[in-house]
C-alpha cells in the first residue's frame, strides 16, 4: 500500500513531525524520519533533474518521492538516457539546460546535481526562470559566485535548498544545540576533520570525445582543455578548473556544522592561514587540487578553528604506497597538536572551557550528550531549525514559501571560509578577512585570487 497523503495532509503531517522532532532530537544516533509523499497528481510538482550522474541521480530519485520527474538533462547524454530509463522512460531528455528552461515553463522544481563549476550558473538561471531549486554542494567555486547567487535568490524570492543534508540529521542538531546553550562552557576551539580521498593521478593523455558527450558544454565557464575521462564525473573534483578539492567538497558538509554550532552563520573568519599537499606537485595534465591540508582560522569571539584532513588508515596507506614522504607529512603537520595528528575520525569537535563534544555521521559523543537524558535543556533554551528529512523539508518549503533549513545565505558564508582556505594555501600566507564587507583586507593579490573571482569563458558566463 502506498504511504501517500494529500497536499493538505502532507503539510499537516510535516508540521506534526516538526513538533515530534523537538522530543526526538535527543536521539543522537538517529535515522531520518520516513519521508511523506503526495497523493494527488495536482499536488505533485514537476521536477527537472539537471546533472544526473552519481549524486545527481541519487537526488533525482529522492526528489521523485515528492514530485514527478518530468525532464532529465546532462551534457553526457548517456547519463540522461540512463536517468530516463530509471524513471520508467517518462521524462523528456535534454542535453543543454538552457533549452530545458526555455521550453518547459511547466517545470516547478530544478534538482541541480552538476559538477561544481556549473552550480551557480544553473542555479541563477533556474531562479530567473521561476523555478525553486535543490542545489548540490559546494554551492559555489568562488566567493563572488556566492554573492551573485545570494542576490538573485533574494530578488526572485525562489526557494533554494543547499544539499548539506547533515542539518537534517537529529544528532547534528542536538550537538549544535548543546554547544549553543553552553553545555561545554564558553566555546574556545573547533576542530573540523575531513577524511582523505587520495588525488594522485596523471599525466593523462588526451582521448577522443565520446559521441554522446558535449565536451564544450560540459567545460562551461572553465578553460578549454583536451578531453580525457579523468576530467569528468567523480574525479572532476581533483581539477581546479572545475572544483576546489576536498576542502570545499566534503568541507561544506562539516564546516556547515561548525558554523551552526558556533552561531557564525552570518559571519566568518577574521584570519585564515594554511598549508596543503599537492600530490602531483604541479605537473602538467595531472590532478592539481590539494588532497590534504592543515588550515587555521580565527573567528569573532576569540574562537580558534583548526581544519584538516585526518591521518586515517587511508592516509597512512597512501604514504606507505609512496603518495607522500615522511618529510612532507612532517612539514604539513608541523605545529599540529599530537591529539590531532593521531585522530582518525572525521567529524567536528567543539571544545569549551567546561568540556568537549564530538559529532560525525555516526552520532554525537561527549559528557554533554551522555548527561542529556537526565538533564534536558530547559524550555527556554535556544532551539535550532528542525528538519528530519532534507528533501522533504525542501518540498514542504516549496509549498509553504518558508525558508528551508539550508539556505544560500548560510551556505555562501560557509563555503567562503573554505575558499579562503584555498587562497591561503596557494599563497602560503595569512589572509585577513572582513566578514561584514566580505572582502580580503590589505592584500590585492589575494583579493583577486581565482577562489575569490575568476574569468568565465563565453558563452557560458553567469547571466545575472
Amino acid at each position: 500500500m502506498s504511504a501517500t497523503v494529500s497536499r493538505r495532509k502532507f503539510l499537516k503531517s510535516a508540521s506534526a513531525l516538526g513538533a515530534l522532532g523537538a522530543v526526538a532530537s535527543y536521539h543522537v544516533g538517529g535515522v531520518p524520519a520516513r519521508a511523506a509523499h503526495f497523493r494527488s497528481k495536482n499536488d505533485r510538482p514537476l521536477i527537472a533533474a539537471i546533472g544526473v550522474g552519481g549524486r545527481g541521480s541519487h537526488d533525482a530519485k529522492w526528489a521523485g518521492q515528492f514530485g514527478d520527474v518530468a525532464a532529465v538533462c546532462d551534457a553526457d547524454l548517456e547519463h540522461a538516457e540512463r536517468a530516463k530509463a530509471a524513471f520508467g522512460g517518462k521524462p523528456a531528455v535534454f542535453q543543454d539546460y538552457r533549452k530545458l528552461l526555455d521550453s518547459r515553463p511547466d517545470i516547478d522544481v530544478v534538482v541541480n546535481g552538476t559538477a561544481d563549476h556549473w552550480h551557480t550558473a544553473i542555479n541563477v538561471a533556474a531562479c530567473r526562470a521561476g523555478k525553486d531549486v535543490y542545489a548540490e554542494k559546494p554551492i559555489t567555486i568562488t566567493i563572488e559566485e556566492g554573492q551573485i547567487l545570494r542576490r538573485v535568490v533574494r530578488e526572485t524570492g525562489r526557494i533554494v535548498q543547499v544539499g548539506t543534508q547533515q542539518r537534517s540529521m537529529a544528532h547534528f542538531r542536538t550537538a549544535c544545540e548543546l554547544v549553543r546553550n553552553g553545555r561545554v562552557g564558553r566555546l574556545r576551539q573547533v576542530v573540523v576533520l575531513l577524511p582523505l580521498y587520495p588525488a594522485r593521478g596523471g599525466p593523462f593523455a588526451p582521448q577522443p570525445v565520446p559521441p554522446k558527450l558535449d565536451w564544450d558544454l560540459w567545460q562551461g565557464q572553465a578553460p578549454v582543455r583536451p578531453f580525457c575521462p579523468q576530467r569528468l564525473h567523480f574525479s572532476f573534483r581533483w581539477w581546479s578548473d572545475y572544483a576546489g578539492g576536498k576542502i570545499t567538497d566534503w568541507g561544506q558538509h562539516h564546516m556547515d556544522i561548525a558554523y551552526w554550532g558556533m552561531g557564525m552563520e552570518q559571519s566568518g573568519p577574521l584570519e585564515v592561514e594554511g598549508r596543503a599537499f599537492y600530490p602531483n606537485h604541479g605537473k602538467p595534465d595531472c590532478y592539481d587540487n590539494a588532497d590534504r591540508f592543515v588550515v587555521r582560522m580565527k573567528f569573532p569571539g576569540d574562537v580558534d578553528l583548526l581544519y584538516l584532513v585526518v591521518r586515517d588508515k587511508k592516509y597512512l596507506k597512501d604514504m606507505a604506497d609512496g603518495g607522500m614522504t615522511a618529510a612532507e607529512d612532517a612539514e604539513l603537520f608541523a605545529g599540529v597538536p599530537e591529539e590531532w595528528r593521531r585522530e582518525q575520525r572525521d567529524g567536528i569537535m567543539f571544545i569549551g572551557d567546561r568540556g568537549r563534544l564530538f559529532v560525525n555521521r555516526g552520532k554525537a559523543y561527549g559528557k554533554a550528550v551522555e548527561d542529556l537524558p537526565g538533564n534536558p535543556l530547559p524550555t527556554d533554551a535556544l532551539r535550532l531549525y528542525e528538519s528530519n528529512d532534507h528533501m522533504a523539508n525542501f518540498f514542504e518549503c516549496v509549498k509553504s514559501r518558508k525558508q528551508p533549513i539550508s539556505t544560500v545565505d548560510v551556505a555562501h558564508r560557509v563555503i567562503s571560509a573554505c575558499h579562503l582556505g584555498n587562497v591561503a594555501m596557494h599563497l602560503k600566507r595569512k589572509i585577513r578577512w572582513d566578514p561584514q564587507k566580505e572582502q580580503i583586507v590589505g592584500d590585492p593579490e589575494a583579493g583577486n585570487s581565482v577562489y575569490v573571482r575568476r574569468p568565465q569563458r563565453k558563452p557560458y558566463t553567469i547571466v545575472t
